[in-house]
């Protein structure tokens, strides 16, 4: 794994002191911190609330927090701006959540690889999943897709397990990086399948699936909407989707359960996350508002189209989606024989 201690507490350090210095600018420009204080000066503006991605722009996370942002401030009535503090495979952005001031103004809009599988892989990440944050809500569930190239002579997940067991070791996969879901989950099913096939970690997906449109690779389990294009042309095959039942813009793709592999239901979700020291009555009121946006037609149509499923999940379920969460990867994690070195 390519993150290392030293490299995250340096990202930590400087994404840290930024927030703190955007932070006291807002605060002593708006005389207001959400959820205390007498409210702001007359003639000013409320206080700025900060969805943090720690990813680039572009990605899936960055999509979720671009689509809450406008939704989210029109139910608190404040600025609610996006800043991506991308580095160390999630880790900077995370960790300076954690260690922001805990007043409902700087949140993390999470990818669950970050948040559940990357820290069941190496937990000296930098950030503790359970203790460092209180979680505010669910904005989306995303199931993935396997694909392969058409080199395979195989059309569906059932034919490529039998293909691969007849085969060890001989078929690679492509995923975005080590501890990422797109490994992990092709770790998961190697397990329930039975098969063997070879590992290849790209620092990204758009590497990833280059190398799989050349057939270098010939497996690659993501996200569906970069992919489909390539589906629809002959370039690639669309085997097996992680979802419990067909996605309705996705109706052509049969489950896992469907493709033989009893029981495989992956979903990488993306939510917004508190620093933990939060208070309860600020926390219960982004709460809420997160629920209204993502209860919001807008919201669900934008992000079915994208492949994605939506659905309110309260604080408490989503605290419990995580320890569960957590302590399965680590599962897959020792099974599979997976290091963080």
């Amino acid at each position: 794994m390519g993150v290392q201690d030293s490299g995250a507490e340096t990202a930590r350090h400087g994404t840290r002191q930024g927030l703190r210095r955007r932070r006291l600018l807002l605060a002593c420009s708006s005389g207001v911190l959400m959820g205390g204080g007498a409210g702001p000066v007359p003639g000013t503006q409320p206080a700025a609330i900060t969805l943090v991605v720690p990813t680039a722009p572009a990605g899936t996370t960055d999509f979720a927090a671009r689509l809450l942002a406008p939704l989210l401030a029109r139910a608190l009535g404040q600025p609610v701006a996006v800043e991506n503090l991308a580095g160390a495979n999630g880790a900077a952005g995370t960790a300076a959540v954690a260690a922001a001031r805990a007043d409902g103004l700087t949140l993390l809009v999470q990818y669950s690889g970050y948040h559940v599988a990357i820290p069941a892989m190496i937990p000296t990440i930098g950030y503790d999943p359970l203790r460092d944050f209180a979680p505010v809500g669910l904005l989306l569930d995303s199931p993935q897709v396997l694909f392969a190239h058409p080199s395979i002579p195989v059309t569906t997940a059932a034919e490529l397990a039998d293909y691969a067991r007849a085969r060890p070791g001989e078929l690679r996969f492509a995923s975005s990086g080590p501890g990422s879901i797109q490994h992990l989950g092709m770790e998961l099913w190697k397990l329930k399948a039975r098969v063997d096939v070879r590992h290849v970690p790209y620092r990204g997906t758009g590497q990833a699936t280059q190398d799989l449109l050349t057939g270098r690779v010939q497996l690659f389990m993501t996200t569906p909407p970069p992919l489909m294009p390539y589906v629809a042309d002959g370039s690639l095959r669309a085997l097996a989707i992680t979802s419990a039942e067909r996605h309705p813009s996705l109706p052509a793709v049969p489950t896992m359960a469907e493709s033989g592999v009893a029981g495989f239901v992956l979903l990488a979700w993306f939510a917004v996350f508190a620093p933990a020291a939060t208070p309860p009555p600020v926390l219960a009121r982004l709460a809420e508002a997160v629920a209204a946006a993502v209860a919001d037609p807008a919201f669900r149509r934008r992000a079915e189209d994208q492949g994605a499923l939506v659905h309110v999940l309260p604080p408490a379920e989503l605290a419990a989606r995580v320890e569960r969460e957590l302590a399965e990867w680590r599962i897959v994690v020792r099974a599979a024989g997976i290091t963080g070195e």
